[in-house]
């Protein structure tokens, strides 16, 4: 079956497309990564359906497109971890495979997928691509949105791109989760989760296109107040999560998701966690480095 990629969006024909032909549950051939990179560079997102995978063939799948980033998991102890430690469980179920209680330290601090951001911008080094498969889903909410960076940068005023051009700013989980309202951090956990710095502006390296590296996970730009730095993060994640850059996905069983972090933003949708059963499994991959010098080696632990 010949590999095929359908564009999602009649009106944004350059973001977020369907690719049939490739069967994720087997061994990749080089032309079927060449032919996955190539689609990805294109349109950032790519759906899969079809894809009923095991977690092994799923991190099988997951190693041809670079390192494994080992998944924050959030609220977890190593003791409350369901999947491998590669996996972000983004489920709403513990380990006895039970719906998580409304209370639960595990399920509040997975309410910060419901904002914008791109995974692992709190490491030194950000994430490349993240692959989420669809085990059990819902169609009544739940759904995945995804903002296009490339097109928000581009529909910038050129003032507004020159003076965002050098800005570094401050990436943290502690950041994200605080906007709701969760401070409820171990001292280990606090200082694992120190800030790391990465540049607004980033170039991708096949393409060179620039985007936004935008994320809930911002708490601070470098050399601004902050009250100041926080308003402009927020007028800029209004521009770019525009429905005009924004693709929906409304999930479908077995549906296998791909996105590269390096040129989008996503959030998961409100649905009835408690009551309603949904379970999603992230593998990601390592970008190729930071994006910006750090400061001191405090943040070395945070690289891998």
């Amino acid at each position: 079956m010949p590999i095929e990629t359908r564009p999602l969006q009649p009106l944004q024909p350059h973001f977020a497309a369907e690719m049939t032909g490739i069967d994720a549950t087997r061994p990749l051939t080089p032309a079927d990564v060449a032919a996955i990179e190539a689609g990805m560079d294109k349109y950032a997102v790519l759906v899969l359906p079809g894809q009923d995978m095991t977690d092994e063939q799923q991190l099988d799948f997951t190693r041809n497109f670079g390192p494994l980033q080992v998944a924050a998991n959030t609220g977890m102890t190593a003791a409350d971890m369901r999947l491998h430690d590669a996996f972000a469980d983004v489920s709403n179920l513990d380990k006895e495979n039970r719906k998580l209680e409304r209370d639960d330290r595990r399920r509040m601090a997975a309410l910060g997928n419901r904002l914008w951001h791109s995974d692992a911008t709190f490491r030194v080094v950000p994430a490349r691509y993240s692959l989420l498969s669809g085990r059990i889903v819902t169609r009544d909410g739940g759904n995945t949105e995804f903002a296009d960076m490339r097109a928000a940068y581009d529909a910038l005023d050129e003032a507004t791109k020159a003076e965002i051009e050098d800005l570094v700013c401050e990436h943290s989980l502690i950041y994200s989760r605080g906007q709701l309202g969760f401070t409820n951090f171990t001292d280990e956990e606090r200082h694992r989760m120190k800030p790391v710095l990465h540049r607004l502006v980033r170039t991708h390296p096949v393409t060179g296109r620039k985007s936004l590296l935008m994320s809930a996970h911002i708490g601070a730009i470098v050399g601004w107040p902050r009250p100041e730095a926080m308003a402009f993060i927020r007028d800029l994640m209004e521009h770019a999560t525009q429905p005009e850059f924004v693709y929906v996905h409304r999930w479908t069983k077995h549906d296998f998701v791909i996105w590269d972090n390096r040129t989008t933003m996503h959030r998961v949708r409100r649905f009835d966690d408690l009551n309603i059963v949904r379970d999603l499994r992230r593998t990601t991959t390592m970008s190729e480095g930071p994006t910006v010098a750090q400061q001191g080696t405090q943040h070395e632990d945070q690289a891998r």
